[in-house]
């Protein structure tokens, strides 16, 4: 029997607060990606060095606080833990063209901050992927999903020209203000929300480590989460290594203008929001595992068209190669965001999500360094197509899980799994149980 069609969230004030919060934050966001390095090097001088230092300080929290994260979120109440989030961060921004104001902004300052709102944006992302079930309900999860990507996607394609002519216009220090602002604005959507949500898990009585460890255990023992994280890590892994080389490569090797890479990755997006309108209407028609495991095949199959691409012509091929990837990559991210947030009981939904971008964003910074180092040994080209080569194996761990058949949302959590792993070291066949 088909299941009643749910209303749509566009009719929900408190989705769409949550919808309008998470586009004013990106848009905001996209301003510091350019403002951030900008800062450093127009005003402080930076080194090359300095300046990938200052990105790798807003991924290290992803690393060193990703498990503990979990933990704290499923202990408070997250749309509480979005809130300060949101508020702290626009206090951090804020502070940039303070400190340069009073001649008191420096390179350790910068960095501070970076780490900082990285740690901020950490919780703030475990927070609303472990909030969303409270507001849309399991019927909801898939069409939530795609909306909030559409305005994430919004957010991606307007930011840099908005942050580009503030940064002209003001400078960067200043343009972080418009930042400051974005994330007061997100706060105040979020605290209109209404509708309650689950109350904060207790603490477990083996402390921080027993439940980081009960987390971890539910995610690598349970096939369907366990399969996400491998694919997704091998895809991240050898996607940043195709990234660290990319830029040199479409400058050196294609001899492309910084304009014209510009207009290559926005154009790319336009296949986003997109993806966002029929990721849910393509799980509806072909089922929610086999729309995973396309969107994996899409963003594979696309790659090649990027190495491919001829050194006469090279913009079409590229455009071709990042709209296919960008569309896959939602489709697939729709899918299994909404699968792992419906199948995992609610006091591990902090847990997981953090595990999962423990996982899944740990990868990044290996791979470009493994990137950056094979780039300066082998060449771009060699190295391009085995990042290329390698996001392939990511389609394998998905391709070969039980995820494949799966037709629809499941009815229900089965919080017997967590109870089973939560025991795991007493029972030792519990792991064919899940």
């Amino acid at each position: 029997m088909s299941r009643p069609e749910a209303p749509s969230l566009w009719r929900s004030p408190d989705y769409m607060r949550l919808w309008s919060a998470t586009a004013v934050s990106e848009v905001g966001s996209e301003v510091t990606v350019l403002a951030l390095p900008l800062a450093a090097i127009l005003i402080l001088h930076a080194t090359p060095f300095e300046v990938g230092l200052l990105g790798a300080c807003q991924l290290v929290p992803f690393l060193v606080l990703g498990l503990p994260a979990g933990v704290w979120v499923d202990r408070m109440r997250r749309r509480h833990v979005m809130i300060a989030s949101d508020l702290l961060r626009a206090a951090l921004l804020a502070a940039i063209p303070a400190l340069d104001a009073v001649g008191a902004l420096d390179m350790p300052a910068l960095l501070a901050i970076a780490a900082a709102t990285g740690a901020l944006w950490l919780f703030f992302d475990v927070a609303y992927q472990s909030y969303l079930p409270d507001l849309t309900g399991r019927e909801g999860l898939v069409e939530g999903n795609a909306k909030l990507e559409i305005a994430r996607s919004g957010g991606q394609i307007a930011g840099p020209a908005l942050g580009g002519g503030l940064i002209q216009a003001l400078g960067a220090p200043v343009a972080m203000l418009v930042d400051a602002a974005s994330f007061v604005g997100s706060a105040v959507l979020l605290w209109r929300i209404r509708r309650p949500e689950h109350a904060a898990t207790a603490p477990g009585g083996g402390g921080m480590r027993a439940e980081i460890a009960e987390g971890l255990r539910y995610v690598l023992r349970e096939p369907l989460l366990r399969a996400q994280a491998a694919s997704t890590g091998i895809f991240n892994l050898f996607s940043s290594m195709f990234s660290a080389v990319f830029l040199l490569y479409a400058t050196r090797v294609l001899h492309l203008s910084a304009g014209t890479i510009g207009l290559v990755f926005a154009t790319g997006t336009l296949s986003v929001p997109v993806a966002g309108v029929l990721g849910p209407r393509i799980g509806a028609r072909i089922g929610l595992g086999p729309s995973i495991v396309a969107g994996a095949l899409i963003s594979v199959g696309a790659a090649p068209l990027v190495i491919a691409a001829p050194v006469s012509a090279p913009v079409p091929w590229l455009v071709a190669g990042f709209l296919l990837l960008n569309f896959g990559v939602i489709l697939y991210r729709i899918g299994q965001l909404s699968l792992r947030q419906a199948i995992t009981p609610e006091r591990m939904l902090g847990r997981m999500n953090a595990t999962m971008r423990f996982i899944v964003w740990g990868v990044l910074p290996l791979g470009s360094l493994v990137g950056g180092a094979l780039g300066g040994t082998i060449g771009l080209g060699p190295t391009l197509a085995i990042g290329i080569g390698g996001t392939a194996l990511g389609i394998v761990p998905v391709v070969t899980s039980p995820i494949r058949a799966i037709r629809e949302i499941p009815d229900a959590p089965a919080p017997e799994r967590v109870r089973v792993l939560a025991h795991v070291q007493h029972e030792p066949h519990a792991q064919e149980l899940v």
